[in-house]
């Protein structure tokens, strides 16, 4: 039964492993196979936790080990794919002998920065219904499937623009670390009217992943946030 209790350990090291090679891919330039590893860090990610609470580990060892590795796997390589996008952009190239606009590729890393702070965040405070900020595994999906989203529906001369990215880096920053009650992607019970923004995400995701695939991602990680920001008004 002990050996039994290291499946949700191990997973999360599958998860930080598959994170590595995404890392490495990024830094090759090749989005495409950085993206196929963060999916299937997402996967490990999901399972650990189901495996936890499934075989009733207690593991405080988990919780540390988890957070490590969701920032490479979904911190680092979101910086990454932004640093790929604004680097590649034709005002930076054709600037690059500006030493300011030189620099700007790395603002992305305030992704990484921000990630670390909410999983710091998440760490030592307690255990409720809600995420406090945009988990780190959703915000991964809006920023590592951009590049799926931008080709889909031809929206390169858009982004090609760094403000654009810049003033992205920074709201995915401000939303990581904020104080936003958004809800858990969990559900405890199949009641409809606690759980109506679940449902409506849900069935909203099921319909334009069938007509988009992989581009509908960073849309449907938009609606959740959407959704969360109409929830705290209301």
């Amino acid at each position: 039964m002990k050996l039994f209790n290291f499946v949700p350990n191990f997973l999360t090291l599958t998860n930080l492993f598959f994170g590595c090679i995404a890392v490495v891919f990024g830094v090759m330039g090749d989005l495409e196979k950085l993206a196929l590893f963060v999916s299937l860090g997402l996967i490990c990610d999901f399972f650990d936790g189901f495996f936890a609470r499934l075989l009733k580990v207690d593991n405080k060892l988990g919780v540390q080990l988890d957070s490590l590795s969701d920032l490479v796997t979904f911190g680092l390589t979101s910086s990454i794919v932004i640093l790929n996008i604004i680097g590649s952009s034709p005002f930076v190239i054709v600037n690059s002998s500006n030493f300011i606009i030189s620099l700007s590729p790395y603002l992305a890393f305030l992704i990484t920065l921000s990630s670390s702070y909410r999983l710091a965040k998440f760490n030592i405070s307690s255990i409720g219904t809600d995420f406090t900020g945009l988990p780190t595994p959703a915000n991964a999906i809006l920023i590592v499937f951009l590049p799926q989203f931008i080709e889909r529906f031809q929206l390169e001369l858009i982004f090609e623009n760094i403000f654009i990215l810049i003033v992205l880096v920074f709201l995915s920053s401000f939303l990581l670390i904020s104080n936003i009650n958004m809800f858990s992607l969990k559900i405890n019970n199949l009641k409809f009217n606690q759980n109506k923004a679940l449902y409506v995400l849900f069935f909203l995701s099921v319909i334009l992943f069938a007509s988009l695939g992989l581009a509908s991602l960073p849309v449907i990680i938009t609606i959740y946030i959407i959704l969360n920001l109409l929830r705290a008004i209301v």
